[in-house]
């Protein structure tokens, strides 16, 4: 069984929940169990957050006030992908594709979204997109399925 949707959302704080009830409903009507669905909705909402925060500094651009959430349910395996339209994430280039993450500091208040996302997910690819430029997170998880599910996976 696969499940996939996606979704057009302006940048803007209130579209972070949408993004994130729209998951886990999802993956409640599957069956998934609500430990995965959870990870996956804390890392979703951290993506978003960072589009909503960052995805449009470079701003004059159809789409700049906009960012792509999309997820896949596919057998096993659950693979969101958070794209925006801004300027990327600085470092990252054609010969070092990923950006490189610092740690942020323990008092710091902003910082720690894409640590999180690293450690609730079990791949996670962190770029840039070609050409026209912007960020892509995206990143997935194996599925556990609860007793009984009505989509699991065969």
């Amino acid at each position: 069984m696969s499940i996939w949707w996606s979704l057009h959302l302006r940048r803007d704080a209130a579209s972070v929940p949408l993004a994130r009830r729209l998951l886990i409903g999802t993956m409640e009507t599957a069956g998934v169990d609500p430990d995965i669905s959870y990870d996956l909705s804390v890392a979703l909402t951290e993506a978003c957050a960072n589009a909503v925060e960052h995805g449009g500094e470079q701003g004059c651009g159809p789409g700049s006030e906009a960012y792509r959430v999309t997820a896949y349910l596919d057998g096993e395996t659950c693979r969101i992908e958070v794209a925006d339209a801004g300027p990327g994430f600085p470092g990252a280039s054609a010969e070092r594709p990923r950006p490189q993450i610092r740690p942020a500091r323990s008092d710091a208040e902003h910082g720690r979204g894409l640590y999180l996302i690293e450690e609730l997910a079990d791949h996670v690819h962190i770029g840039n997109k070609p050409g026209r430029g912007g960020a892509v997170v995206s990143f997935d998880k194996v599925l556990k399925w609860r007793e009984n599910a009505p989509l699991m996976a065969v």
